[in-house]
């Protein structure tokens, strides 16, 4: 069994698969309730929105950009949508999702431009595009936190898949929510796996100028990437509300950090070219895990920003040594 699973996993993943085993035996160990399907039930809960942003993170990424504007982008998508709704009496979840995900689509569209057009450095362009959304938020759109929703969003959000009652008598509930990030990532493991175009999103990133001589489109797949990304990132936002119930211009301000921490302990190269889905969803686990149970541990929840910080430094530190070392044996 043992065998089979690392014959499915990288090297890079099979280190974060021990280091959340070893998380899992610890915490268990000092709380014995931790081995509960109550664990698995609040975990997923925790991991759903941050899957769909390491989903399209990852993409970027192995694309050879980055993006760090999609929590602005999420945000403005979210309360836009959310006004939109309340002030035409609209009550409908999948007009929602339209109206955000073009939303979305405008903001990646603006990236697009920036990075594969002008040649803007990703990171610029992204954190320019990150000012412009949060300031047109709170410029245009306002400040207060929305708490009156459409009633489908309520509906929505009790809608549940699986229901686990614990002994103490409280009833852990799965949000059927959690299906959008496993439809996101089925679509984008086709896309990468399967496909011309996810081929040439591994070719841009790994060697930009190599994959233009091998006939790739460079800028449509650039700006595709970040199209789809922004229009992922408003997928997300209106997630969030649904789950939450509410909608507030900054709640995933800040969220971009934990984010790419995920992507790049899931063995996504911070330079392009290489990535995985089972890694991404992997490092999602380990920073959920991390941010939901330390405290379990004993270390306080300021510190755990920086146990964030050793696991991200060490982690690119493994992937960079692997790296260098197939290189070197390439060469030899």
């Amino acid at each position: 069994m043992k065998d089979r699973i690392k014959r499915g996993l990288t090297a890079n993943e099979m280190i974060v698969v021990y280091i959340i085993a070893a998380l899992c035996i610890l915490i268990g160990a000092v709380n014995p309730a931790f081995a509960s399907a109550s664990t698995v039930v609040s975990l997923l809960r925790s991991m759903l929105v941050t899957l769909i942003f390491a989903a399209f993170e990852m993409m970027v990424i192995i694309s050879g950009g980055i993006d760090v504007s999609f929590p602005a982008v999420a945000s403005f998508a979210m309360y836009a949508t959310a006004m939109i709704m309340n002030a035409a009496g609209l009550n409908s979840v999948v007009l929602a999702f339209m109206i955000a995900i073009v939303i979305g689509m405008l903001f990646g569209f603006l990236n697009s431009v920036l990075v594969a057009r002008l040649g803007v450095p990703p990171l610029i362009a992204t954190l320019g595009v990150s000012s412009v959304a949060n300031g047109a938020t709170l410029a245009f759109l306002g400040s207060r936190e929305i708490n009156r929703l459409p009633e489908s969003f309520g509906r929505w959000s009790k809608v549940f898949i699986y229901e686990y009652v614990g002994d103490s008598g409280i009833t852990y509930q799965l949000t059927a929510l959690i299906l959008i990030p496993a439809v996101i990532y089925i679509g984008l493991w086709i896309l990468l796996k399967y496909t011309m175009l996810g081929r040439g999103i591994y070719a841009v990133g790994g060697d930009k100028n190599a994959a233009r001589i091998a006939g790739f489109g460079v800028v449509f797949i650039q700006s595709f990437v970040y199209i789809l990304a922004g229009a992922l990132a408003g997928v997300g936002g209106v997630t969030y509300m649904i789950l939450m119930r509410q909608a507030h211009p900054q709640v995933l301000m800040g969220t971009e950090m934990m984010v790419i921490a995920a992507v790049v302990m899931g063995g996504t190269r911070i330079t392009g070219g290489h990535g995985s889905i089972p890694g991404t969803i992997l490092g999602v686990t380990l920073i959920a895990l991390i941010q939901n149970n330390l405290i379990m541990l004993g270390v306080p929840t300021y510190a755990q920003t920086f146990v964030v910080g050793i696991l991200i430094v060490v982690g690119t530190s493994i992937t960079s040594l692997r790296t260098k070392k197939i290189q070197n044996s390439v060469k030899i």
